[in-house]
């Protein structure tokens, strides 16, 4: 099975697909995501998402619990996105991504240069939900490339869940510090599914000379096994982050 980083991975965290039968689906997976105003706003805010095939070997081809969280800390900060310059990183399916869309933001969803299955995933969300001005690229891990030299300085860098492989963890952090270098201020917002207790985050971003604030599920409205009118985030263990450079490499 292969991880995020296009790299075999040691986690068998689903079974075998059977060959027959699963490798073309009509369009199967349709996740209705609907983010309730928490102001006086009498609108509802849909976002949909339907994507071909969703059985698949390559985790960034589904929509996981982190996401919906993610998606949800977005909605409840709306009003501070527009013309933000918003990155999503490890994007896949992209619902984060689009929510900031959504709401105004400057949105650019990235993946592995290595996954161009993933990136196509990516645009093909953009289409589904008419955001032709969201820009998709490819951007691996750990590696210093034209298309993350070219980037503009971000204001807000999304992760949902990109925190999976502990050997992937070194190489997106340095993705990070390097974006943190063209704009000192910029933040990270991290969703990440607890499932181990035997490696630690905040011990390597303080390598980093990062630091990170977690942020209550309850003080979003994202403390409910079924968020939005979706399934997700069921009885996982989320935890929401906020990470930016600590105050003395500033």
């Amino acid at each position: 099975m292969l991880g995020r980083s296009g790299r075999p991975s040691s986690s068998s965290l689903r079974p075998r697909l059977p060959s027959s039968g699963l490798r073309h689906f009509r369009q199967l997976c349709l996740l209705l995501a609907s983010f309730r105003p928490v102001c006086c706003s009498k609108h509802l805010f849909r976002v949909s998402f339907s994507w071909l095939p969703v059985l698949h070997l390559q985790y960034g081809m589904y929509v996981w619990p982190c996401a919906v969280v993610l998606a949800q800390y977005l909605w409840f900060h709306r009003g501070s996105l527009p013309g933000k310059a918003v990155l999503e990183i490890g994007a896949g399916v992209s619902l984060p991504g689009i929510v900031a869309a959504k709401c105004g933001a400057e949105v650019i969803l990235s993946d592995s240069a290595e996954l161009p299955h993933c990136l196509e995933i990516c645009q093909r969300s953009c289409q589904m939900n008419n955001l032709p001005q969201v820009q998709v690229i490819g951007l691996t891990w750990g590696h210093v490339s034209q298309a993350l030299l070219a980037l503009p300085p971000q204001d807000i860098i999304l992760a949902s869940d990109v925190f999976f492989e502990p050997e992937d963890f070194e190489d997106i952090l340095t993705t990070v510090y390097f974006l943190m270098q063209k704009n000192p201020k910029v933040q990270l917002w991290s969703t990440y599914q607890v499932r181990s207790a035997d490696w630690s985050l905040e011990a390597l971003l303080y390598k980093w000379d990062m630091k990170c604030v977690h942020i209550p599920l309850e003080s979003f409205g994202a403390d409910e096994e079924a968020i939005a009118e979706s399934a997700l985030p069921g009885r996982h263990t989320v935890e929401m982050l906020v990470i930016s450079l600590a105050k003395d490499s500033l």
